[in-house]
């Protein structure tokens, strides 16, 4: 189904019953599409209406025309809720989708949103900025000296094709795969560190994780566990960034207990 919400042609799909009295949101994660979180959804419509979609420049919905912040995603995500009339839903976020539900329960804390955030599930989730040793301090400014020495328009002008094909190989996986725009987009989120508003997720959070994660260490669940006030970890032991998809019975049944359950434990 496609919703238009500000101008924006929007992919989105519902499952479970159209008269469960939960909803459950998923937000996903950077690069992908929503039919990746088709198990998790699967998990839990039984009992819950569950709500999945592409955020924009994801998937199959219109790309933003100009760069986003999270804060940009975090209020789409406020207007796709009210043209839903969501006024209550369990979040459950992955990677990229974890940034804006911090960002959401923040501002639930401060009486920002329009809606009530039940319970937050994240997942691999995005939001704590690593720490850079001197030495790769050190690397990055020699990268962005290089990169603007070569993008200068009399050298650009020289040498064109090599030197856009070096600057197609620099960067992560997502970096590389992403359009000019959504670059833009994905350089603001990376540079943006969520600490600082992790104590005011106040709701029961489940933090779900693969102990080989090289994308979000297993140290980033850890600081989230001892920031956020109610947040419980597991590990999924064998598994990396995509953990509920290495692991999707695991997954199923953590996910399924804590929803039932009074909290995280």
């Amino acid at each position: 189904m496609n919703i238009t919400i500000n101008d924006y042609e929007i992919a989105y799909k519902i499952s479970g019953p159209e008269s469960a009295d939960k909803t459950a949101v998923i937000l996903q994660g950077w690069g992908t599409e929503m039919g990746m979180y088709d198990s998790v959804a699967a998990a839990i419509n039984d009992s819950y209406r569950v709500v999945q979609l592409d955020f924009p420049g994801f998937g199959a919905s219109d790309e933003p025309r100009e760069p986003w912040n999270v804060d940009a995603f975090t209020d789409f995500i406020c207007d796709f809720f009210d043209a839903l009339d969501i006024k209550k839903a369990t979040l459950i976020g992955h990677s990229y989708g974890g940034r804006v539900i911090i960002k959401l329960a923040a501002r639930q804390s401060k009486g920002e949103t329009p809606f009530e955030i039940d319970k937050i599930v994240l997942v691999d989730s995005a939001g704590v900025m690593p720490e850079r040793s001197a030495k790769q301090k050190l690397s990055v400014k020699r990268y962005k000296i290089k990169r603007n020495f070569l993008m200068s328009k009399p050298i650009h002008s020289m040498f064109p094709e090599v030197i856009d094909y070096w600057m197609s190989k620099q960067g992560s996986d997502d970096y590389r795969a992403a359009s000019p725009m959504m670059k833009k987009c994905l350089v603001m989120a990376v540079n943006e560190d969520l600490k600082d508003i992790m104590p005011l997720v106040k709701q029961d959070t489940l933090l779900v994780w693969g102990d080989l994660d090289m994308d979000t260490p297993l140290s980033d669940a850890k600081t989230m566990e001892r920031l956020m006030p109610n947040a419980g970890l597991v590990v999924l032991e064998g598994t990396d960034h995509f953990s509920f998809l290495y692991k999707p019975v695991e997954f199923r049944n953590i996910l399924r207990a804590f929803l039932r359950a009074g909290g995280a434990q």
